[in-house]
């Protein structure tokens, strides 16, 4: 093996390398866990703890009742729903049924939706209760034939769901009239409760998951990523943090959304691989719930991204010393580089250890920061076990660059995507030669300690999300009194990264910001609504006319300097 240089990096005890490697699947890994301890607790939601032995037995049901409504192995079935033991139960179903999951964000404009069910074909849809009517309003304009609905208080335990039922339920839009023809899931788990499980053989090269992502165009793309890359994942991150965390004993807390690679590529399987406890926080804004859920489960790992760890620091009950974190052994950071206040601050609360992680939809995690060893302020980590980066020439993509020259980072490592789904091009400019060109610029130092220092494309990355510049635009431009438009990202304290448009109205038009951003929010999600917007009578723009977003984010950057 190559003495690459980030090795003499590498905590003590962290592998080089996973190899040889498995043709095991997450679903293998569950029906060990049974075999070894049944009863031990594989989620905890709202105060319910659920067995891998019921879990299992739910999926396998549910499997059944899959295969009975014809799906077949290579089918998409889509997963509407947040962080709740359903959508965990439903991944395995669909994918003992042989099909490829797809999680979708349930916070989708109809738009979006009907883009992603059409882009990924998928015929089935599985959806929590809250967003069925959403699915319904959409369902003529796709190829859904099947939709089977769930209920949050399928899960949850019979006092509380008494409660939830008496008191929540129908003023939360939690209480659905299933039209005919559409599927009530525990409904199929009970009626298949005695079935076995479809017979279909599922291989590490099979595919899992298709998640959404961007492209250089803009366009969202269906990464498409095999069984055996979401397992490595998990069996990367369980080799960077082994001594850390103790098998059946030490809970994760999983609030990052299933429909992103965070949560359901990247955390996911380190907890059914490491056979840790996932402790399920529907929405991560809901700090109420979260700090409940810390007070009643108290994690040892944490993940989430480095705004997340801000807005707790920052917190009216964190600042009085109401919520106690010294549980977590572990926390993980990623979607930029942790600040030195930062670190110093939760490492002090927690009396535990904070880490950077740096990855893309595209290959999961690629980079993390070592737990013990030595932390460099502004870099996202080291390259994780069978993780090989390069920092290449941008302009060809074939020079490597010297050691702390800036170029274009790319990967090779056993855990990439397959490639986008039903989009061969797109393919080809992504994955070249089995490396995985990011997009990213940045540079190795010699500690093999990675940078990032901007991007290639133009993508924005408000808290985490992808966001491109001209999806927004094209919005925004629907609007009548917008002659032109250019957005792109600026630097924000609370998203890290802020969506700002920048706009040249019509000749006597007259629209306010809170007008357009009204306008963008019947279109979009939120995140990809422009925080900030800003008028002017003209756009820079290049001798062949095209509009130099570039000189928009120079200027702001000047502008906030000079007010700074």
């Amino acid at each position: 093996m190559t003495d690459y240089l980030w090795f003499k990096s590498y905590d003590e005890g962290v592998p080089r390398s996973l190899a040889p490697y498995s043709d095991q699947t997450l679903i293998d890994d569950v029906d060990e866990a049974e075999r070894e301890r049944p009863a031990a607790t594989m989620m905890i939601f709202k105060g319910r703890n659920i067995s891998f032995r019921e879990a299992n037995r739910a999926s396998d049901a549910l499997a059944a009742a899959l295969a009975d409504q014809g799906v077949r192995k290579g089918d998409r079935v889509a997963l509407i729903m947040p962080n709740t033991p359903n959508i965990i139960i439903s991944q395995f179903a669909v994918w003992k049924a042989g099909a490829v999951a797809v999680p979708v964000n349930p916070l989708f404009s109809d738009s979006e939706m009907i883009y992603a069910l059409t882009e990924c074909d998928a015929k089935v849809a599985i959806v929590l209760t809250t967003f069925y009517q959403k699915i319904k309003n959409v369902q003529s304009s796709t190829s859904l034939r099947c939709i089977i609905a769930t209920n949050v208080k399928d899960f949850l335990s019979p006092m509380v769901r008494l409660i939830f039922t008496l008191f929540m339920e129908k003023k939360g839009g939690h209480r659905a009239k299933v039209a005919a023809g559409d599927l009530s899931l525990t409904a199929l788990i009970s009626r298949y409760a005695a079935s076995a499980r479809p017979p279909v053989r599922v291989s590490g090269d099979d595919d899992g998951l298709i998640l959404f992502s961007g492209g250089t165009t803009g366009v969202p793309k269906g990464v498409v990523l095999t069984h055996g890359a979401i397992r490595m994942n998990g069996l990367q991150i369980r080799a960077w943090f082994g001594k850390m965390l103790t098998r059946w004993q030490d809970t994760t807390l999983l609030m990052m959304p299933f429909f992103h690679v965070y949560g359901n590529v990247i955390l996911m399987s380190t907890c059914v691989v490491g056979r840790h406890p996932m402790a399920l926080v529907p929405n991560p804004r809901d700090f109420k719930d979260l700090f409940e859920t810390i007070r009643k489960v108290k994690p040892s790992f944490f993940p989430g991204i480095a705004t997340l760890f801000n807005g707790l620091l920052n917190h009216p009950d964190v600042r009085a010393g109401k919520v106690d974190f010294r549980s977590m052994k572990m926390c993980a950071a990623a979607a930029m580089p942790l600040l030195p206040e930062l670190k110093k601050n939760f490492e002090e609360i927690t009396g535990g250890k904070i880490v950077e992680a740096y990855g893309l939809t595209e290959s999961g995690v690629l980079a993390m920061g070592p737990v013990f060893g030595l932390w460099k302020e502004g870099a996202v980590g080291l390259p994780t076990p069978d993780t090989i980066i390069r920092i290449v020439d941008i302009a060809t993509g074939t020079k490597d660059m010297p050691t702390g020259e800036d170029g274009e980072i790319i990967a090779r490592a056993p855990h990439l995507m397959k490639g986008y789904w039903r989009r061969p091009e797109a393919t080809a400019e992504m994955l070249r030669d089995g490396w995985l060109y990011t997009g990213d610029v940045g540079h190795l130092d010699e500690d093999g300690y990675l940078f990032i220092t901007s991007r290639k494309k133009e993508l924005i990355k408000p808290s985490g999300h992808q966001v491109f510049p001209g999806e927004v635009e094209d919005v925004i431009m629907q609007h009548p009194a917008c002659l032109e438009v250019a957005v792109a990202g600026v630097p924000d304290p609370y998203q890290v990264e802020a969506v700002k448009a920048w706009l040249v109205l019509r000749p006597d038009a007259q629209v306010t910001a809170e007008e357009l951003q009204e306008h963008c929010r019947k279109t979009l999600a939120s995140y990809k609504v422009p925080k900030f917007i800003e008028f002017r009578d003209d756009l820079p723009k290049s001798m062949v006319g095209k509009v130099l977003r570039r000189v928009l984010q120079e200027e702001e950057a000047g502008k906030r300097k000079t007010s700074g």
